[in-house]
């Protein structure tokens, strides 16, 4: 049985001719993959033949990797995931799913590029978010050590969750590694490093109010005991800021690495 004729305002499968979506993975009819990981500027799906990116506009550049690399299988669906090159950054991705295994290496060229891009496009409009994670998916093992990976919110603010393993890697979901692009493009990293800097300035400024309100009280007995109290309050937080401001400063150090 022949597949359905594409309409005009469709695109169709190469392989058999069936009607397809731009953002369709596989065909419906015959399985071949159509809209892949191509685009070396944001890391968008184009589908199969198109020469640019309908997002940004860049000519696609993806080739199969020779390089040796370690066999991995999907997170998600347990295929085996292909090797590609993409720009400068050879990813590993998922011919079903979508989703695409980035290592560490790899994620802080594609970070480090995307803010150099940042500060040669300035403060873009930045898009609406757009998070398909509605119904929150099971936690996925590391698709090279096979342990459960650790999820976050990429940036503390970027609205983007994504499975992580240091040392190993990330695990992007079908279009999480063009929304995580598109958001250091527009200049997000560097947004998120002041609002970190900005909440530790805060948490300091109100420790010193309340350590200077403290001293102002008197020193009665019980007001004494008060600000042993305080005092002792006070550390635990400030201690608790630096802390905030250690593991902060270890996360972009890391990401940068």
């Amino acid at each position: 049985m022949n597949a359905a004729q594409p309409s005009p305002r469709t695109l169709g499968c190469p392989r058999c001719g069936a009607p397809a979506k731009p953002e369709d993975v596989r065909c419906d009819h015959c399985g071949t993959a159509l809209a892949l990981v191509a685009c070396p500027t944001c890391f968008a799906r184009i589908f199969q033949g198109a020469r640019h990116c309908s997002y940004c506009g860049a000519e696609a550049a993806r080739e199969a990797s020779s390089a040796e690399r370690q066999a991995r299988s999907c997170p998600r669906c347990r295929e085996g995931l292909s090797a590609v090159v993409v720009g400068r950054a050879i990813l590993d991705e998922c011919q079903r799913c979508g989703g695409v295994w980035a290592d560490a290496q790899a994620f802080a060229r594609i970070l480090k590029d995307g803010e150099a891009q940042a500060d040669v496009l300035g403060s873009a409009q930045v898009a609406p978010a757009d998070d398909t994670r509605v119904n929150p998916q099971p936690y996925v093992p590391c698709a090279s050590c096979g342990r459960l990976m650790n999820r976050l919110n990429f940036a503390r603010c970027s609205g983007v969750l994504i499975d992580v393993c240091k040392g190993h890697g990330t695990w992007f979901d079908r279009d999480e590694l063009r929304r995580i692009v598109t958001f250091v493009r527009d200049g997000g990293l560097a947004r998120a490093r002041r609002n970190e800097r900005d909440e530790v300035d805060d948490a300091r400024r109100r420790l010193h109010e309340q350590e200077a309100r403290t001293r102002a009280a008197g020193a009665s007995v019980l007001t004494s005991s008060a600000t042993s109290s305080s005092a002792l309050d006070a550390e635990f937080v400030i201690d608790a800021v630096d802390a905030v401001a250690t593991v902060g400063s270890a996360l972009w150090d890391w990401l940068a690495d």
